[in-house]
């Protein structure tokens, strides 16, 4: 017989909340323990700190932020009312989890862009993908997330099933009335969604052009110079398998 018991205030029933719990708190321990040393590595070792790496390691910050964020999700599974750690931690965690992911997305999209360069255009990248160059890009990266983000901070908050009578036993943290019947709502979810789709048709896009240019330059794997444009072609796979 199937378990329908539900735990308290929870929307799920135990049978569901254990095991996801316990994959959430392995992520959990796998996604902090890995992204913590990918940035104390790359910040510690003066040789790692290549362009690749700076967004690797940037990225990781954005990674660390989200996996240290879901402990209140992992809450609001077992417990979604009431919500108690007030109105500042709903809006911020919130705010925070929607910058880091459009932040993260940015990342991976500015990493294929060098990645594209350098096979692409491997003298042009030299020049332009300078570490100076990267910390500028990463930084606009940032505030570009973070600003996108923004409308989420107003569009979140604590509410009540009835606002007339607060009953503080019935606390959720969720987007505010005010939210969906103004439409901000379904604004900032097209807000996300272009964040989705416009990044994979570039991502398709630039991928799509490296796997034609290493196509192409299987024809010239052959002649005098035969050695030495297979090492070219290894170090360019090396490139894109980075």
């Amino acid at each position: 017989m199937e378990d329908h018991y539900h735990y308290e205030d929870s929307l799920f029933p135990t049978s569901t909340l254990i095991p996801v719990t316990v994959i959430c708190l392995l992520l959990f321990l796998v996604g902090v323990t890995g992204n913590a040393m990918t940035i104390l590595i790359i910040q510690h070792f003066k040789d790692m700190k290549t362009t690749t790496n700076l967004y690797l390691s940037s990225m990781a910050v954005s990674d660390l932020v989200i996996f240290l964020s879901l402990p209140f999700d992992l809450y609001r599974l077992w417990k979604y009312t009431p919500w108690v750690f007030g109105e500042l931690v709903c809006r911020l965690s919130h705010y925070i989890n929607e910058g880091c992911t459009y932040a993260t997305i940015l990342h991976i999209t500015a990493l294929s862009v060098e990645r594209y360069l350098a096979i692409c255009f491997p003298l042009k990248a030299k020049v332009l993908a300078t570490k100076q160059r990267v910390k500028f890009v990463i930084l606009a990266m940032w505030g570009f997330a973070l600003l996108s983000a923004t409308p989420v901070i107003f569009l979140v908050g604590v509410e009540y099933d009835n606002d007339t009578h607060l009953d503080d036993s019935t606390r959720q943290c969720k987007p505010t009335r005010y939210a969906i019947a103004s439409g901000l709502l379904h604004t900032t979810i097209w807000v996300s969604t272009v964040y989705f789709f416009c990044p994979m048709f570039c991502l398709i896009f630039l991928y799509g052009s490296i796997g034609r240019k290493l196509w192409r330059s299987k024809g010239d794997l052959q002649g005098p110079s035969a050695m030495g444009r297979k090492r070219s072609h290894k170090q360019t796979i090396k490139i894109l398998g980075e």
